[in-house]
């Protein structure tokens, strides 16, 4: 949620639906000093893979409505904007949490889940949406984010 926050910033503040790459870098590193420039660029390049903005033409433009997102008073992005979230160990987290069980278990429920049904046939995070479904544990909001990462490989 910060990531799509800090995003939304600088289109909420200056009421523009696309802004350059130095506007942005601007806002981020000198308006507001959140951030260095090359931590700004790397917020871009973050937000571009997670699909929260779209470059075109040397123009960021913002996939969804910034007016959705409310920026508090003060607010300032913790590091975690510029971290990568993996999709798979995510939903292990929401397992182990539902089940009430170690990591260990889970991942180990996702191999047996691979070798034994689908012959070592299966990727890991098919295998966990399997098991999300399974436990009832919601994934639809990691679905894209894991279907690009089976595709990465």
């Amino acid at each position: 949620m910060t990531l799509q926050i800090t995003v939304a910033a600088p289109f909420r503040h200056t009421r523009k639906t696309g802004m350059r790459k130095n506007e942005l870098v601007y806002y981020y590193a000198l308006d507001r000093k959140w951030m260095s420039t090359e931590q700004a660029a790397i917020l871009l390049r973050r937000a571009e893979e997670a699909g929260l903005i779209r470059q075109e033409n040397g123009v960021f433009t913002i996939l969804f409505d910034p007016a959705t997102v409310s920026v508090p008073i003060g607010f300032k992005p913790t590091s975690a904007v510029f971290e990568t979230n993996d999709p798979s160990q995510e939903l292990i987290g929401r397992i182990m949490k539902a089940r009430g069980v170690p990591e260990t278990d889970v991942v180990a429920e996702m191999n047996k889940v691979i070798r034994e049904q689908f012959d070592g046939n299966l990727l890991p995070p098919a295998a966990l949406v399997l098991l999300a479904k399974k436990y009832r544990v919601p994934y639809e909001d990691l679905r894209d984010a894991l279907v690009a990462t089976v595709k990465k490989k």
